[in-house]
């Protein structure tokens, strides 16, 4: 369950690349130039920077926080139907015991019990993977939000033009300079939002 919501986490803070740059660009207009857009930056201010992904979701208290949740409801909820497959499968055992001794009803009665109860069991572990897979979603919907409410604020108070993701292995990005790298500052600012929300 941890692997899976590590790799939705990737997958979801990749998407912050897109809200980065609609978040960068909602206040341009078309109607200046090039020339005078560039312009109007601060000396010095680079307008375009990264996040380095790997470092957010590793030093990130938040991420951290919540692949612990999910990873907690996920045990919970493999244990819960590992537990009651265990007492079905216990129950058919003690009905291939008794089945040679049972009077041919009663035999056909426990056997449709048995198997309305397997039933009955399957939609269970269907509906709990479900909701596994549907509190995952719910999570990562909120880290995306947060994300992209912080990086709009974030780009707007630097002068940024847009703030892009990069990580290990993307083939977007072959190349960044360090100096574009604004990770470290963006850590340490969702941690102390966050440490201030935890209160």
């Amino acid at each position: 369950m941890k692997m899976k919501a590590s790799i939705v986490t990737k997958s979801v803070l990749a998407l912050l690349i897109a809200a980065g740059v609609s978040a960068c660009n909602q206040n341009k207009t078309d109607s200046k130039p090039a020339a005078s857009t560039t312009a109007g930056t601060t000396a010095g201010t680079p307008e375009i920077v990264y996040i380095n992904q790997d470092s957010l979701v590793s030093k990130y208290d938040y991420i951290k926080d919540m692949d612990k949740r999910l990873g907690d409801k996920g045990k919970a909820a493999q244990s819960d139907v590992q537990s009651r497959q265990q007492a079905i499968q216990r129950e058919i055992a003690e009905y291939q015991k008794a089945a040679p001794t049972m009077p041919a009803d009663q035999r056909q009665a426990t056997e449709q019990r048995l198997q309305r109860k397997g039933q009955e069991f399957q939609q269970y572990q269907q509906n709990a993977g479900a909701q596994v897979q549907n509190d995952q979603l719910s999570e990562q919907t909120k880290l995306y939000e947060k994300l992209v409410e912080f990086t709009k604020a974030y780009a707007k108070e630097k002068g940024y033009k847009m703030v892009l993701t990069t990580q290990k292995g993307n083939t977007n990005v072959l190349f960044a300079d360090p100096t574009l790298d604004v990770t470290a500052d963006v850590v340490k600012r969702l941690n102390e939002a966050y440490a201030k929300e935890k209160k």
